[in-house]
């Protein structure tokens, strides 16, 4: 009889909240999205639910901008191993933003391989609000002005 193959499907992603990793409680998802405001301790990334795979390894990888460490070198893409506990599980992969947030802003990407195959790859777009971004302006009058023509 053949093995069953590993069904992986992507659950959510975005902005999430507060993960503790040590509780069994995955976080739970705020808002969907892949443009994330960077703010100290926002919590971001995805959730996959995989099927059919238990003890399988899972390797998973977060590439983000090159932040540097505190030598100055940037540092190497966040990567680790983890090994499918059950025949129906939730693996939650995410990281959060540490002071100083400035050199955290830019493209992170996070992959999820199983077996060897890539089975989850999303990016996010980290960026700082700006002072006077359109986003924050509001000139009641400009609104007027427009209901006027």
């Amino acid at each position: 009889m053949a093995k069953a193959k590993p069904q992986v499907k992507l659950h959510s992603y975005g902005i999430y909240s507060h993960w503790d990793s040590d509780a069994k409680a995955l976080p739970q998802i705020r808002e969907f999205t892949t443009r994330v405001e960077a703010e100290l301790e926002v919590e971001f990334g995805l959730i996959v639910n995989i099927k059919k795979a238990k003890g399988q390894q899972l390797h998973y990888c977060i590439y983000h901008p090159d932040i540097p460490d505190e030598e100055g070198q940037v540092m190497a893409p966040f990567a680790g191993d983890e090994y499918v506990r059950s025949n129906d599980w939730d693996f939650y992969l995410g990281d959060t933003i540490w002071a100083p947030v400035s050199n955290k802003l830019g493209i992170w990407r996070m992959t999820i391989e199983l077996a060897g195959q890539l089975v989850a790859d999303k990016s996010f777009e980290l960026y700082q609000q700006q002072a006077g971004d359109a986003a924050d302006f509001f000139n009641p009058r400009r609104k007027s002005k427009q209901k006027l023509r």
